[in-house]
């Protein structure tokens, strides 16, 4: 329960999962722990692991993870936190999304002790008298109990009668499995409470609801996300994860170890006891962080390698020994080397865009060769073996 409660937002009843726990050990039956994934993007960030690694933990004291692949409800759009009706993903574009939830999943979950199951495998073959019993076991004024449907609702913007089935659908598959947990953030406590419900109503024992944090972004604000750009992919290089992890500030850290690594919580709280008392040092516990982070994703000499790395570039201020190169034709330069400075930026893609190239350069983000420049519209002249860096991770070498 020590292990289970930490990093846990709340249990919905915590006295019930410590029953269903004495209950699994004294008949040496596993739990069956519940995640559901709505595979709506190709790609997921460390903010989307929370859970992963919550289930992990149920594995690793020896329960059943069923991991449920919403290739049926993914094609509606979880209506959670949503301000508008979701548009629906096609069924190719799910099955191609879940192909690669599959493979980054596994980064954290054992493929050994994890079931993978597609609710369409039981909502597909519903009814409609089915459906209608289904929908039966809820009132539209508990529908309007979540605050998303309430704001939408008393601001008259377009709600579709579908939206009300995604939670019904969510809390069906777990009577489908008959699930002892059900895990996801604190923005889905009311589908996971859906599911404890319906469980009820078809005679079965209802499940315990345990929610996750929402992880806040590498900003230490707001909830991680690629659209405010605070967020670390579990795609990105090792050298891009370590660095970004060197960002997050002093306070987080403690929070990221519990959320997203696999560090044991005994030596969570060592450590944690550590930096109160003053005899673990704020950068080396962050380093340890980026490195625990890395070595997920990336395996043990990735992340030594990393954090090598970063130990060279900012406390020892060299450049990295392997860099992305360009020749001066790829670049689009001249025959003697000059190119405009935003045109280089761009066409290196050390930024999305013009005008973020000029914003970085007029920040004093941009150095060619440890010389900083500071003119946005300057031309510059390049020759074989100059360097650029841009922002703290970014280099990139010339070649002629």
């Amino acid at each position: 329960m020590e292990i289970l409660k930490t990093g846990a937002a709340e249990i919905v009843p915590e006295d019930e999962l410590k029953e269903k726990i004495k209950n699994s050990l004294l008949s040496n039956k596993p739990l069956t722990v519940k995640l559901g994934l709505d595979p709506t993007a190709p790609d997921i960030h460390l903010g989307h692991t929370v859970p992963l690694q919550k289930m992990r933990q149920f594995q690793d004291l020896g329960h059943q993870a069923v991991i449920i692949i919403g290739d049926f409800t993914g094609r509606i759009g979880d209506p959670t936190g949503k301000s508008e009706t979701r548009k629906a993903l096609t069924e190719e574009e799910v099955l191609r999304n879940a192909e690669t939830y599959k493979e980054q999943i596994f980064k954290i979950l054992d493929p050994a002790k994890t079931r993978i199951e597609f609710n369409a495998t039981w909502l597909s073959k519903l009814s409609f008298e089915e459906v209608i019993k289904l929908a039966s076991n809820c009132t539209v004024a508990r529908m309007l109990e979540r605050d998303d449907f309430a704001k939408r609702y008393q601001e008259e913007r377009p709600m579709s009668i579908h939206e009300f089935f995604y939670p019904l659908m969510q809390g069906y598959d777990s009577v489908a499995l008959q699930s002892d947990v059900e895990l996801g953030g604190t923005d889905q406590k009311f589908n996971l409470l859906m599911g404890r419900t319906l469980q009820k109503d078809y005679g079965q024992l209802p499940q315990v609801a345990l929610t996750t944090p929402i992880l806040e972004g590498l900003d230490g604000v707001h909830k991680m996300s690629k659209s405010l750009g605070n967020y670390i992919g579990v795609y990105e290089s090792p050298r891009e994860m370590f660095g970004k992890t060197m960002s997050l500030p002093d306070e987080l850290m403690i929070r990221y170890f519990e959320l997203v690594t696999k560090v044991p919580v005994d030596e969570i709280r060592r450590l944690e006891k550590g930096l109160a008392d003053g005899s673990v040092h704020p950068r080396d516990l962050k380093m340890r962080l980026g490195w625990e982070i890395v070595r997920i994703y990336h395996g043990d000499s990735e992340a030594d390698q990393a954090k090598d790395e970063f130990i060279k570039m900012f406390q020892k201020k060299e450049a990295p020994d392997e860099m992305p190169e360009y020749s001066l034709a790829e670049l689009g330069a001249s025959k003697d080397g000059t190119i405009e400075l935003v045109t280089l930026m761009v066409n290196a893609a050390l930024a999305p865009s013009r005008g973020e190239a000029r914003r970085l350069v007029e920040q004093g983000g941009v150095k060619l060769n440890d010389e900083k420049l500071s003119d946005s519209q300057a031309a510059i002249r390049l020759s074989d073996g100059d360097i650029l860096k841009v922002g703290k991770r970014k280099f990139i070498r010339i070649r002629s």
